[in-house]
Parts: C-alpha cells; structure tokens; sequence
C-alpha cells in the first residue's frame, strides 16, 4: 500500500514538473511575439495564430491552460500592452501596478 502512495505521489510530482515546463514554452512565444511586436507590429497576429495551431493548443493543454478563444484574446492582450512575461511576473512591476490602481482609485 505504501508503494502505490509513493508512485502516486512520484506520478504527481513528475505531472507537475511536465506542467510547468509547458507553461515555460507558454511564456517564451509570448516573450518572442512581443518582440515581433516591437519589430515587425504583428505580435498580437503571431500569438494568436500560434495559440489557434494544433501545436498551440496542445502546448496550452498540457501547461493546464484551457486552448479557447477567451484565452487567446487573452494572449493577444498581453502581447498589445509590450511587457515582457519576466518584467511582468516580477514583485516590482506587480507592486507598481498595485500603487498605480490605488491612485487611480483614491482620484476617483
């Protein structure tokens, strides 16, 4: 009984490891259609029509993100704005733009 806990977890744990590898595949079209983006202006193109291929959406599915066109909207809103995926994960620029909504609020 003990075995079967341990694969379970061992199976779980190596899921999750696979996930995040593909959510890190996720992230670098995003970094490379921003800078088409900035290039050549057809970021938002590039990543949609990624996200619409079979690949994209097979590379969606196994990073855990549902491959529909409410993500890919998504997706190509994120390319429009330019910020790049570390800039954007990075507690800076999350503090930043929790400072800016707060003036934003405190003005309204």
């Amino acid at each position: 009984m003990a075995d079967f806990i341990d694969s379970t977890a061992f199976n779980f744990e190596q899921g999750q490891r696979a996930r995040k590898l593909f959510a890190a595949v996720v992230l670098a079209a995003l970094d490379d259609a921003i800078a088409d983006d900035k290039k050549y202006g057809n970021g938002p193109d590039q990543i949609a029509r990624w996200a619409r291929s079979r690949d994209g959406r097979e590379v969606l599915s196994c990073a855990g993100i549902d491959p529909n066109e409410r993500v890919v909207k998504g997706l190509m809103e994120f390319v429009s704005k330019g910020v790049r995926t570390s800039v954007a994960l990075s507690r800076e620029e999350s503090e930043r733009r929790h400072a800016l909504e707060l003036e934003h609020a405190e003005a309204a």
